[in-house]
């Protein structure tokens, strides 16, 4: 369920994207422009990632009994709602000023 959530996330960013018009080739070169190591870097970072999972192998990871012993998607979602329901609140709030935020810049700069 979590990958279901990431790709709400996701889209939700799509969206965003969509709505800031970038429609000029200008903009987009000057992007490109600065982030010309950005590939380099993530590049760096993903096999540094491979290689330390393929090193640090741990066994306690596939153990059913210690996962069904710490509860599971009914625990996350009780604890979110009872105990954690502030934080999540405020969260969801955030995420939502920086989406009104983003598309309020992108249309007054168009204007």
């Amino acid at each position: 369920e979590i990958i279901v959530y990431a790709g709400a996330i996701m889209v939700l960013f799509l969206f965003v994207i969509m709505l800031i018009n970038v429609g000029k080739e200008t903009a987009a070169t000057a992007l490109i422009q600065k982030a010309k190591a950005l590939p380099f870097v993530l590049v760096v970072l993903f096999s540094f990632n491979i290689i330390l999972l393929i090193l640090w192998r741990s066994e306690g990871l596939h153990q059913p009994n210690t996962i069904s012993s710490v509860g599971g998607i009914t625990a996350i979602g009780e604890a979110l709602f009872t105990k954690y329901l502030l934080p999540f609140e405020i969260a969801s709030l955030l995420l939502l000023v920086a989406l009104i935020g983003t598309v309020y810049l992108a249309k007054r700069r168009v204007s």
